[in-house]
């Protein structure tokens, strides 16, 4: 079976855009083969900071012929439904048709299209042109002579040529020479832009590869970052140092080399005093390079840089010119750094901020807070300042504090302190080390260390990848930041709606949720919820009532609950059979989820919920049709030994279950239901629930509904699949 080989050379590609364009394009030509009724055996994407390359194996050399049938309407249709057939079966006119004979609907048109195949050449040279004009570039742009003509190609950056074969490996391939703006598709591409920039002529996918690893290209991303990750760590052991490895800088730094060259810069060791964290960021954000650590720990004063060149000098300049670089960016790091531990110059404006937030104006962090507020940074414009959301934040940590067993003046004074760094000048210049920041310069003016943990923590967890805060202080904070948002945006109806979520409120509600379950702690949202709105309205900032606030922030709860829960492996009918309207407590809904999960994987489980179903179904049919149910059951009305040890077995489970769901036991719950599967089963086999003696019916319908009372203590068995 013949292969494709496509390649897109062009002068440059950005890195963060390599991967997906590389994949698109995967995918429009394979869409578009098979939609022209071609099949493929693989397909694999390649790129490079200058290609996308295609390589698909055992594409198909010509596409089947077409013989179908298009029913048209009856002969005696009236011309306007005549006229829609026509034009759907692609005829001119209807004695172009056939007529068929059905017996009941009589006489009627069939169009009988065939389509002979295609081969594969011209079917690609079809297609090719107009997936690379509308493909599409987060940006792009038009050059050259070409780009004053409308409709002319857009694209990353100029295209400089097109590669197209297609052929068996037996044979000599064909070139499909389609055209664009004066690029016609050939079988030339050429290498390095500075080792190899001769064109070169190529044939298919393997032959080509070959080609360009002569050229100095690694067309394999994956390969590129191989060869830096391992010469990294090679360069940094020979120096008796460790790599400290970033997988984000490393897909990075892979789409900006088409030929990587691993070399090792440095900088001044004054420069160490500087946090690592600040160190790191400073050499990846501005000069794309790695970090190296000693081995007893702490970052060393060399740095690992990739070149996309063969210098004849081994490197030196580059690695020199890159260290001089890195220094200037890590001067201006010291500055701010030393900057951020002094006092403030206009100190003595913020003493009224200072005063109503009760913070410490002889450290440099309170100030810092105290000019976050004075200088009314705008939180929300419905929702007032980020000094107003710090407060209400403040006093939600504290009423958290007893229940997540954190300290209350720790819970404040971490909130108070938790958004201080925003206005430092570290976090000023790598916004990325907000919290980090926070924790650090909490920690140089000697706060407790739960407080300065808080500073970090309180916006975890920031996916559903990231760790939740597991310090009670951190909790404390963490959750009255995290309610403050989702309740101020509630009360003024900012809420999400479809795909959008412009203030990350389903973030928010999950971490709430991965919180509290994580860590075991159980709140009712509710008290939350009126204590936000309260401190909301103690501001005039509060749009809604609370009662309508709850109910439907609650649902938006539930909803997020539901998406994790099945994330971990629970079923979704368990999740609708514990969760009510009202369930506020989201631990003790999922507690029960795993509980009830684990019940019915039993055979007493199993066994259970089928005869529940059964009861709650007889129930449910005589309750529509109006018959009588007793209110309670009477013992002196039982006729057979099955009846009295159902309600004998009933009246045990229900008081063991009740004590057991008191202590959040679960497991034991389940575990007194499960005594009830025999009796219920020898019931149903023996009693007719429907007997003729009114009384006696009533009774045992009154049994049946106490079965289903039992049951839907933990949960609403009818809601349950099986």
């Amino acid at each position: 079976m013949p292969d494709l080989l496509i390649e897109l050379r062009s002068e440059e590609i950005p890195a963060r855009m390599q991967r997906k364009a590389a994949g698109d394009l995967r995918k429009s030509v394979t869409d578009a083969l098979v939609d022209a009724g071609l099949t493929y055996e693989a397909a694999r994407e390649y790129w490079t900071p200058r290609r996308l390359t295609l390589d698909i194996r055992g594409l198909t050399p010509r596409s089947k012929d077409v013989h179908e049938e298009i029913k048209g309407p009856s002969t005696k249709a009236p011309e306007q439904a005549l006229a829609g057939f026509l034009r759907k079966a692609g005829l001119s006119d209807v004695s172009q048709a056939h007529v068929h004979t059905d017996p009941k609907k009589g006489d009627f048109y069939v169009a009988h299209i065939s389509k002979p195949g295609r081969d594969a050449e011209e079917i690609i040279a079809d297609v090719m042109p107009g997936i690379i004009r509308g493909f599409s570039w987060p940006k792009s742009m038009r050059w050259g002579p070409a780009s004053a003509k409308p409709g002319s190609l857009r694209w990353v950056r100029p295209l400089q040529s097109i590669i197209c074969t297609f052929g068996p490996e037996t044979e000599e391939p064909t070139v499909i020479a389609f055209e664009i703006d004066g690029r016609v598709a050939g079988n030339v591409t050429s290498g390095h832009r500075f080792h190899a920039p001769d064109p070169f002529t190529v044939r298919r996918f393997d032959d080509y590869s070959e080609k360009l690893e002569r050229a100095k290209v690694v067309l394999d991303a994956e390969r590129r970052k191989e060869i830096i990750l391992a010469d990294a760590r090679n360069l940094a052991f020979a120096s008796g140092l460790e790599l400290v490895e970033d997988e984000g800088l490393l897909d990075e730094v892979s789409g900006l080399v088409e030929w990587p060259v691993v070399l090792m810069g440095e900088f001044e060791e004054d420069f160490l005093q500087i946090p690592d964290d600040i160190i790191r960021l400073t050499i990846k954000t501005n000069q794309k390079c790695f970090v190296l650590r000693k081995p007893g720990g702490g970052l060393s004063n060399r740095f690992i840089l990739v070149s996309n060149i063969e210098a004849s000098d081994g490197g030196a300049e580059i690695a020199y010119g890159n260290g001089k670089v890195v220094r200037a960016r890590l001067s201006d790091a010291l500055y701010f750094w030393t900057t951020d531990q002094a006092d403030l110059p206009d100190r003595d404006k913020l003493t009224a901020s200072a005063e109503k937030l009760g913070l410490d104006m002889s450290k440099p962090l309170d100030q810092r807070m105290a000019r976050l507020d004075q200088l009314n940074v705008t939180f929300h414009a419905k929702l007032g300042t980020q000094g107003e959301r710090v407060s209400r934040i403040a006093k939600l940590a504290a009423e958290l504090a007893p229940v997540v067993g954190a300290d209350p003046a720790l819970a404040t004074r971490a909130a108070m302190l938790a958004k201080a760094d925003l206005t430092t000048e570290v976090v000023g210049e790598f916004p990325e080390l907000q919290g980090v920041m926070g924790r650090i310069y909490s920690g140089l003016q000697g706060e407790n260390a739960s407080v300065a943990l808080a500073a970090e923590e309180h916006y975890k967890p920031q996916g559903p990848s990231d760790q939740v805060p597991t310090d009670p202080v951190s909790i404390a904070v963490a959750l009255a930041d995290k309610l403050d948002t989702l309740v101020g945006f509630w009360a003024i109806d900012e809420k999400p709606t479809g795909s959008k979520d412009p203030y990350a409120l389903r973030r928010a509600a999950l971490g709430v949720i991965r919180i509290l379950v994580e860590n075991g702690v159980r709140i009712g949202l509710l008290d939350q919820y009126s204590a936000a709105v309260k401190a909301l309205a103690s501001q005039d900032k509060a749009g809604l009532s609370l009662s309508d606030l709850n109910e439907d922030l609650l649902s938006f709860f539930h909803d997020r609950l539901k998406v994790y829960l099945r994330d971990q492996g629970a079923r979704h009918d368990l999740i609708d059979a514990v969760i009510t309207p009202s369930s506020d407590d989201l631990l003790d809904i999922t507690r029960r989820v795993e509980a009830l999960g684990a019940f019915l994987d039993t055979e007493d489980g199993s066994n259970l919920l089928a005869g529940t179903k059964r009861a709650a179904n007889i129930l449910a049919a005589e309750e529509k049709k109006g018959t009588a149910i007793a209110g309670s059951v009477e013992p002196s009305l039982f006729e057979l030994d099955e009846e009295k040890n159902l309600f004998k077995a009933v009246t045990q489970s229900v008081s063991a279950a009740t004590q057991a769901i008191e202590n959040e036991d679960y497991s034991a719950a389940m575990s007194a239901l499960a005594t009830l599967r025999e009796p219920v089963d020898s019931f149903f086999e023996a009693v007719l629930v429907n007997a003729e003696v009114e009384n006696v019916r009533a009774n045992r319908l009154a049994l049946l509904a106490m079965i289903r009372d039992a049951t839907g203590a933990v949960a609403d068995f009818s809601k349950i699949a099986g």
